[in-house]
């Protein structure tokens, strides 16, 4: 079975990597949101540097906060962003 995600990014992270979102197909071993993270880290290029630091990401799956351990299935919605302060 295919398992695809739409990914989305935002702020710093869409200007490093150039793209607004994108659909990936999953291999069998990314089943969590660090996963994913460390997936699409591992393509090199901007996606290293724009996935380098932990701390500085925060994600949401369907539009809910989750921590790095949430599970994804296909379908889903990923969104990766930097956080968020007010002022």
């Amino acid at each position: 079975m295919q398992v695809k995600v739409k990914v989305l990014y935002f702020a710093s992270l869409r200007e490093k990597i150039g793209r607004v979102a994108e659909e990936i197909e999953l291999p069998a071993d990314v089943a969590t949101v660090a996963a994913l993270r460390n997936h699409l880290r591992a393509r090199g290029g901007n996606y290293e540097q724009a996935f380098a630091d932990k701390a500085l990401l925060r994600s949401a799956v369907n539009q809910d906060m989750v921590q790095p351990a949430a599970a994804i299935k296909a379908g889903d919605e990923v969104a990766f962003f930097p956080p968020v302060t007010g002022g």
